[in-house]
Parts: C-alpha cells; structure tokens; sequence
C-alpha cells in the first residue's frame, strides 16, 4: 500500500530541503573552490563543478611555515576555554539557581546586559586591560595564548550562565532534598546527580563555547600582534591575501581545514546532546 503524504507535511519538508540547500551551498562553494584548479578559481564563467580535482591549493596551505603551530594554537585556546566555560559556568548557574544571596538579582541583570554589548566596542578597552595584566601576569599580557583564553571567557560566560541555569532550575528540589535523604553531600549531588542531568545545556554551551574560539579573527589579530609562534590558525589566512594577487585557491583550502575540527567535535558531541535531551524529556 502506497503512502499518502499530507501535502502540509510534503510542503514542510520541500521547505526544508530548500533551506538545508541554501545553509550548504556556501560549504560546498568553499569545498569546491579548495579542489578546482588555479585556472578554474578565477574564471570569469565559474562552474558548479570540476573536471579535474586538485589538492595543490591544500598542498600549499600546508607547507606554509607555522601551519601546524597555529594549529596547535587555536587546538589550545579552544579546548581551554570549552573547559573553563563548563565549569564555571555550571558552578555559577548552581549558585544563581540553588542559594538566595543578596545582590543575586542584579547579577542576573548584569548577565544580560554584558551580552548587550558589542564585541567591537570593547576591542580597544580590552587590549589597554590585556596590557595592564600582562605586567602582573605575563602569562595573560598581550602575545600570549592566555589573554585569548581570558577574553573568550569573558564573552562566553555570561551566555553560558544565563543557558545553564534554565537546565538547573529545571531539576526538582525534592531530587535533592531525597538524596540527603540517602546520605548524600552537597558536593556528591551537584557533581553525581545535577552534573549529569544538565548534560545536555553543558554540550550546547561546549559548542557554541568551541565555535566562537575556533573562529576568532578579531581578537587573535588585535592581542597576538609581534609573537608569531602565538598566532592562532585564523591569522594564517592572511599568508594568502596580498594586494595584487589573492590566492583565493589556498583561502578555500584553509577555510576547509578550519571547518573540519568544527564538524568533528560537533559530530563527537552531538549524540551525548541528543541522548540528553531525549532522556530529560522521558523523566
């Protein structure tokens, strides 16, 4: 027997197959670009297609000198900030959730207002304040991988916070007050019993939390200004504009490989979100 699908629900997913197609055409603009030859590139009639594939276009990302280094960089400045971004952020969204203190309301206030603020706006104050750390903790001063780290914080913490709490409000007070039922702590049911119930805000705010790390331009460029070996995989696209002749060939080869670690974490993590969710509206 033959299936009849509601022409409501055939239009739906007509829709979304046109906007699924709209979302990937530019990656595979990009994907395509990275593979076609330099005289394909810059044609002045661009085909959908390729005839004949390249990878010389990644070969000379490749051997640009530091590549692997600025690699490892933005590798580290990532994975540093998802880390923090976790634990902070969920410590501070138990605290805001589960304690009444005075002065709570007007910290939740200022979360929201911190994320009110433009990134550009507070570019320049930013590189005066790195500077001024940088004489107390060079580790954190400008050209060093640490103020990235510290900045990215800045701007993922407010959103984290503001996210997390929502997942624990969500958690029961009773599921609490039973387990000092059975004996547990404090310290056992936040980290045995909340930790892994709020699992799936904890993986949206890794991502989003990787994302904006793996793909800052603006701050790498303004705070990692004469210390190459610091400089994050984003700064080595510039290798390839020049004012007369851009290799836009090895631009779309290193935009690609900058959005593979994207697609693998996100791949990575999805599942634990999915399941989190699914399991969160079971119970």
């Amino acid at each position: 027997m033959a299936l009849v699908r509601k022409p409501g629900r055939l239009v739906a997913e007509v829709v979304t197959v046109v906007i699924a197609g709209i979302v990937a055409f530019p990656i595979y603009w990009m994907v395509l670009s990275a593979l076609k030859p330099a005289g394909e590139v810059q044609s002045a009639n661009p085909k959908p297609w390729t005839t004949s594939p390249s990878f010389e276009s990644f070969n000379r990302v490749l051997n640009v000198s530091g590549f692997g280094q600025f690699f490892l960089n933005s590798v580290l400045v990532a994975v540093a900030v998802v880390l923090l971004s976790l634990l902070m952020s969920f410590l501070a969204a138990v605290a805001l959730t589960r304690f009444n203190f005075r002065g709570r309301t007007v910290l939740l206030v200022m979360l929201l207002v911190a994320q009110m603020v433009p990134i550009e706006a507070l570019t320049i104050p930013l590189f005066f304040l790195m500077r001024s750390v940088g004489d107390v903790a060079p580790a954190f001063g400008l050209n060093e991988l640490g103020s990235l780290v510290l900045v990215h914080l800045a701007f993922s913490l407010p959103f984290a916070i503001w996210m997390l709490r929502g997942f624990v409000a969500a958690v029961p007070v009773e599921l609490e007050e039973a387990a000092k039922l059975d004996g547990a702590s404090r310290l056992r049911f936040t980290w045995q019993i909340l930790f892994p119930l709020v699992a799936p805000g904890l993986v949206a705010i890794s991502v989003l939390a990787f994302i904006h790390a793996w793909n800052d331009f603006l701050f790498a460029k303004t705070f990692i200004i004469s210390k190459t070996d610091n400089q994050t995989l984003p700064q080595a696209i510039l290798v390839f504009f020049k004012p007369e002749d851009t290799d836009w060939g090895a631009v779309m080869a290193s935009s690609t490989l900058m959005t593979i670690p994207v697609l693998i974490f996100f791949v990575l993590v999805q599942r634990r979100l999915v399941s989190g969710m699914a399991g969160a509206v079971k119970g």
